[in-house]
This record gives C-alpha cells, sequence and structure tokens, in this order.
C-alpha cells in the first residue's frame, strides 16, 4: 500500500540498534601481557642462539685440543723411541771405553806389578785375579817383613789403594826352608796424568865481544 504524507514533516528515521561495545580497559592488560610474551620468547631465542654459539666455540676447542694431544701423543713416543735408543748407545760406549781402558791399563799393571815385586826381597807372586778395579794376589815369601815391605811399597807406587792383607801363615808343607804364604787384596786407582807443559825454550845469550888487546905505553 502506497502511503502519502499530507504533513509535508520529514519523517524520523528509527534509531539504529548499536552492538556491545567493548571495555578498553580490559583490552589493556591483554596488549601488555602479549607484549611481555613476545619479549621473553625473543629474550629465550637471543639466550639460546648465544648459548647454541658458546657450544659451537667449546665443541671447536675440544676438537683443536684433541687434535694437539694426539700430535703430543707422537712426539711423546719418537722422545721415548729416541731416549731408549740414547740410553742402549750410552751403555755400548761405556762398555767400549771400559774394555778400553781395561786393555790399555793390563800392561800397565803388569808392569807395576813386577816392578814392585822385584823390588821386594825373597817374596814372589803365585797367583794374581783382577776383578774390575779390585785385584786379589796370592804369593809366599821368606819372612813376615818381606810381606810388610811388599804391602808398603804398593802403597807408595801411588797405583794403588786400600791395600788390605787377608792371610798371612807358615807354608806346612815347605821343609827345610821357612816359607809364609800370604792373601791380599788392592784397589787398583792408577794416578791421573796432569796436563803436559811445553818447555820453555832456553835463552841463548849474546856471544861476548872479543878482548881488545891492551896497547902499550
Amino acid at each position: 500500500m502506497i502511503r502519502i504524507n499530507l504533513l509535508g514533516q520529514t519523517r524520523p528515521r528509527a534509531a539504529r540498534r548499536r552492538g556491545p561495545m567493548m571495555d578498553t580497559g580490559a583490552v589493556t592488560p591483554l596488549v601488555f601481557v602479549g607484549a611481555g610474551a613476545a619479549l621473553g620468547v625473543l629474550a629465550l631465542f637471543l639466550l639460546y642462539l648465544s648459548w647454541q654459539k658458546q657450544l659451537n666455540e667449546e665443541n671447536t676447542r675440544i676438537k683443536q685440543l684433541q687434535a694437539q694431544k694426539a700430535d703430543l701423543e707422537q712426539v711423546k713416543q719418537q722422545v721415548d723411541t729416541f731416549e731408549a735408543q740414547k740410553k742402549i748407545l750410552t751403555q755400548r760406549v761405556a762398555t767400549i771405553e771400559q774394555l778400553q781402558r781395561d786393555r790399555t791399563g793390563a800392561q800397565e799393571l803388569l808392569d807395576e806389578i813386577a816392578s814392585t815385586v822385584s823390588r821386594t826381597e825373597n817374596l814372589w807372586l803365585i797367583t794374581m785375579t783382577r776383578k774390575g778395579n779390585n785385584l786379589s794376589m796370592e804369593g809366599a815369601a821368606a819372612s813376615v817383613n818381606s810381606v810388610a815391605n811388599f804391602i808398603t811399597a804398593l802403597k807408595r807406587s801411588g797405583y794403588f789403594q786400600k791395600v788390605e792383607i787377608k792371610e798371612t801363615k807358615q807354608d806346612d808343607k815347605s821343609t827345610g826352608i821357612q816359607t809364609f804364604v800370604f792373601q791380599m787384596t788392592a784397589e787398583i786407582s792408577p794416578p791421573q796424568l796432569g796436563p803436559i807443559r811445553p818447555q820453555q825454550p832456553k835463552a841463548v845469550g849474546t856471544p861476548a865481544a872479543p878482548a881488545t888487546p891492551a896497547k902499550k905505553g
């Protein structure tokens, strides 16, 4: 049906219905909570990245230290091998030097013993045994004084030290001649030779001038 407004007045419009309005006071805390949660997540993420970086650096450092340890173990094995070889060579050199000293000193020892025995009257040696620097001797003499003189000569030679008599007794097997048998030990200690000093050349004097004959007055 068509309606006509004869009064010429504008018809009031019907008021629109408004929906329920949101409370701004309740929205603000939610915003802060969300922002705080976002910042917390960001902080945790940054902390995680920092820890992950430190962990990677430590792992790299551990690998480097392990590599250095492996290198040092190889060097240690080489050093141990060299030390073992050095020890063997040192023992060989010491043995060779000892054999050389024994070989060169044997003739000197025999000469010294022979010279000492020859200077002692009525005494002779029966056996002589050397073990390193220790010398064992057995002999016989016509008297105890001859044995004492032999010991004194050994000490004065400077080639022996710690000369000790082990046993001295009269030989019961010897008939007609009184004989004493003895056993003694001595430590070989050859004197150390000092450096040879060069001889100073003798000063040669200037020849004397011939005497001039005296003039006759």
